[in-house]
């Protein structure tokens, strides 16, 4: 790995262990709303603030970009991609289901990623063009199994219509599959790369959410719908991965039950 990946899983790994402190106090865990079915926590907060002065102390110069706090400029062209605990919802719910997530981007691509879950001590990283890991050990998708002979990932974001999710559930029952949500868009997206999951689809999700499992599920050898990370950090966007042999049919799938037209 890079240097630049070594550091980013030393900062994700202290990150976690700050987040870790507050999972297992759930007592005193301060929790507000952001909207319907979307919460935030002090966790969230301050675990994002020690990202970004990990970050900000190891490369001074670069961007960043988190979920709860406002961006800081950089003069690299490098920028850094903060979701601080991905799956809140678990998380202030005593399940554990979360991640702390970076991702850094430059040139309209993801160029590394990092995707920390503290509770079952699994850190899934990759640098671009140099492949994929969990725990230094490398990642190789090589699985022959049709959609019926396996488990699919599904999203689900309050940013958009509800009947897209259930037409899409549908159409992944359709196919023979069973269908998985552990509400963490980044631990589903791992997992696909990790082979325990075949493919993972999304209407809408966020950049802090997404792009550090796009490129781990990428360099492990799946297939990802392609999309400029600039854009996504700017908008979000639909997110659709999986191994070769389920990602062409579910992309087809996807994006007929995201279509709101009719």
């Amino acid at each position: 790995m890079t240097d630049r990946a070594l550091k980013l899983i030393d900062i994700c790994h202290e990150a976690g262990q700050l987040a870790l402190k507050y999972f297992r106090d759930q007592d005193t865990l301060v929790i507000d709303h952001k909207g319907h079915q979307d919460f935030v926590s002090q966790a969230d907060r301050n675990v994002e603030l020690l990202t970004r002065e990990l970050l900000a102390k190891t490369f001074p110069n670069d961007a960043i970009v988190g979920e709860e706090h406002d961006p800081t400029p950089g003069t690299s062209g490098f920028t850094w991609v903060i979701d601080p605990i991905d799956g809140t919802t678990n998380f202030i719910n005593g399940i554990p289901a979360w991640t702390v997530v970076i991702a850094g981007v430059q040139d309209g691509a993801t160029q590394v990623g990092v995707i920390h879950d503290p509770c079952n001590g699994e850190t899934f990283v990759a640098t671009k063009g140099q492949g994929a890991q969990l725990n230094g050990v490398p990642l190789v998708l090589d699985d022959p199994r049709e959609m019926s002979q396996g488990t699919v990932g599904v999203g689900y974001s309050n940013r958009v219509d509800d009947q897209g999710i259930i037409r899409l559930v549908s159409a992944v029952v359709g196919e023979g599959s069973m269908f998985y949500r552990n509400a963490s868009g980044a631990l589903s997206l791992a997992y696909v790369a990790a082979g325990r999951l075949l493919g993972y689809t999304e209407e809408h999700m966020n950049a802090w959410d997404c792009l550090a499992g796009q490129l781990i599920v990428a360099e492990a050898g799946g297939m990802v719908e392609p999309q400029d990370a600039d854009a996504m950090i700017r908008d979000g966007g639909r997110v659709v991965v999986g191994t070769p042999v389920v990602f062409d049919r579910l992309l087809e799938i996807s994006k007929t039950a995201f279509d709101h037209s009719t």
